[in-house]
């Protein structure tokens, strides 16, 4: 194994996936790439909030939501894996989760995914279609499911 990718967002859930996932990276002695994804909603909303807040000059772009999203990975690691030995980058992206997640993977030959699922029912997964679902099913490597 050379190269994990661990996904992170705002809850602790999040930080055990990072954990377990520097804990493996140490171990294997890999490389940890962390990624955080902005949802297209996420990014709307968040624009709105800011151009209230911002002045009619400065807009919140695609670049400012994937630079937030790189930071809040980066200070995320910073915070979990101050107590591993293992290397990590950071990587802010924008658009569907799971598109994003793959595709990263295979732009940085990643062996092994970690994410965070959520519990929920196949109708549900089937209505609303499930991230953690669609990241098993299509990656050709190893992925680890962290829940509550």
């Amino acid at each position: 194994m050379e190269r994990v990718l661990a996904v992170v967002d705002p809850s602790e859930t999040s930080k055990k996936v990072v954990r377990e996932a520097g804990s493996v990276a140490e171990q294997m002695d890999a490389e940890m790439v962390l990624i955080h994804v902005t949802t297209e909603d996420e990014y709307k909303a968040r624009r709105g909030t800011m151009e209230t807040l911002l002045s009619a000059s400065r807009s919140y772009t695609h670049d400012d939501a994937r630079e937030g999203a790189t930071k809040f990975a980066r200070d995320l690691g910073r915070e979990v894996l101050a107590d591993f030995e293992v290397e990590y980058r950071a990587v802010g992206s924008l658009g569907d989760k799971a598109a994003e997640v793959l595709d990263t993977a295979v732009e940085n030959e990643c062996d092994h995914i970690f994410l965070s699922g959520r519990q929920r029912s196949p109708a549900g997964k089937a209505i609303f279609g499930d991230t953690t679902q669609r990241v098993i099913l299509e990656f050709d490597g190893f992925v680890t499911v962290t829940t509550r």
